[in-house]
């Protein structure tokens, strides 16, 4: 007999051997945010990243041993640096992967693994295509920021545009799809900001040179 059941929510819980220690390894070193603690002496702690949360918990005895999380996260090379810098034990190196993430490996205290890695999506047989020259003429500061993005995403100008056109081409909901993550979105207000742009989305239908 099966049943039909509906999950929203899961927490993956990690044994560890002290608790503060872990709190403190996890928020100090490896960037999560401190959700809860909760027993007296201390025996469990919840911790976040982003709108993932995992739970870690004492173990009665402990006994160190193996457990792995995965996070798929905006920009796995950023947080890559992040460790690195924090001396967080890097137990593989951070490399493109043939299922299509681009992710590294490290290991906490208490010998647990966790995973940090984005999607790519060069993945697949290559598409041969043929590129045209077309005239395109962008205000100023709009041009300005689309080279700064495209050299942030390590991209071609018409590559980062051709990413960008296919995206709005594609309907997700009431709306279209964003080429950008979250990160990347912060990032261009910050471009945007820099270059002066005091127009929104729709303002583009009252321009005049």
């Amino acid at each position: 007999m099966t049943r039909n059941t509906t999950c929203n929510l899961v927490f993956p819980t990690l044994l560890v051997e002290d608790i503060t220690r872990s709190v403190d390894f996890y928020t100090g070193q490896l960037g999560f945010t401190l959700r809860f603690t909760w027993g007296e002496p201390l025996s469990y702690a919840g911790i976040g990243l982003g709108n993932t949360t995992i739970h870690l918990a004492k173990g009665s005895p402990f006994i160190k041993g193996y457990s792995e999380v995965n996070f798929i996260i905006d920009d796995a090379n950023e947080q890559y640096q992040f460790h690195r810098a924090n001396g967080v034990e890097i137990v593989e190196p951070i490399d493109d992967r043939e299922y299509g993430i681009r992710d590294y490996k490290v290991k906490d205290l208490d010998g647990n693994y966790l995973g940090f890695g984005h999607y790519i999506y060069n993945q697949g047989p290559k598409i041969k295509i043929e590129r045209e020259d077309v005239p395109v003429r962008l205000e100023k500061r709009l041009a300005a920021v689309l080279r700064d993005l495209a050299e942030h995403k390590h991209m071609s100008l018409s590559a980062t545009l051709e990413e960008t056109l296919l995206h709005t081409f594609e309907q997700v909901g009431d709306t279209v799809a964003s080429p950008h993550t979250i990160s990347t979105l912060q990032y261009i207000q910050e471009l945007k900001k820099k270059h002066g742009i005091d127009y929104d989305t729709h303002d583009g239908y009252r321009f005049e040179e």
